[in-house]
């Protein structure tokens, strides 16, 4: 997929849900995969003729694990003049040594999510953008069907009241596929993760459960999108947590 195709997608649902206004500080949580490096080449370019003006920031929060290469990412962001900025944590070692967590994944995020929106408010940024693209929507979905026993995902725009920090997904309407095809087409340096969970946690699984429902049902997953968007909450208005 060529970057102006991503663009075109990602405007497309920054217009649809008001996910961007004039003097926004957005900072971009980037954690070296594939998703959040196609959401910092979509914002950078979309800054470029969008209407409305807005600046950007990329923020990693290290986890503490070893091996997490950090480098190419750091010139990525210099080429493009984006502040690049690296939060250290020690929640990797809370996670896997001090707790020993069976099911790393929830805790993991909660603290993940607080030290970046943390380190957001210390930036000024007054939006976070995450790299949640259309499959992990439905995915999150029936996560929640599965386990939760409630029908519930997240929205395109969420605000978070007690942070006052507003969090948007500009990747909603963007397949994974179509995010493998543009790292693949322009060798975008993704950074694989170093997490001892990686590859094998819930979502995993409910991913490749969907897969084998949509090659037997081909479109299932694109109906499922539309159902979650046509739900009686609907996308419609903003989301408060």
């Amino acid at each position: 997929m060529k970057l102006q195709q991503v663009l075109s997608i990602v405007r497309k649902a920054v217009d649809d849900y008001h996910m961007i206004d004039d003097g926004d500080k957005i900072a971009i949580g980037i954690s070296g995969g594939k998703d959040s490096l196609t959401l910092l080449y979509a914002l950078h370019g979309l800054q470029r003729f969008y209407p409305k003006q807005f600046t950007i920031h990329a923020v990693t929060v290290d986890l503490g694990f070893e091996n997490l290469k950090l480098d190419e990412i750091r010139k990525l962001c210099d080429s493009m003049n984006v502040p690049y900025h690296i939060i250290k944590t020690d929640i990797g070692k809370i996670i896997f040594e001090d707790r020993k967590e069976s099911n790393p994944c929830s805790l993991c995020a909660k603290m993940r999510k607080g030290a970046l929106n943390s380190a957001i408010k210390e930036l000024g940024c007054n939006k976070v953008a995450y790299a949640h693209h259309k499959d992990d929507v439905v995915d999150t979905m029936i996560m929640s069907l599965i386990y939760e026993g409630r029908f519930h995902t997240f929205r395109p725009v969420t605000y978070l009241d007690r942070m006052e920090l507003t969090v948007i997904r500009p990747l909603i309407y963007m397949k994974e596929a179509d995010v493998i095809g543009f790292v693949n087409k322009y060798d975008v340096p993704v950074v694989k993760s170093p997490c001892p969970a990686d590859g094998h946690t819930k979502r995993e699984y409910v991913k490749i459960l969907i897969q084998g429902i949509n090659r037997e049902t081909p479109g299932v997953r694109d109906r499922m999108f539309t159902a979650i968007q046509n739900s009686v909450d609907g996308w419609n208005i903003t989301d408060t947590v």
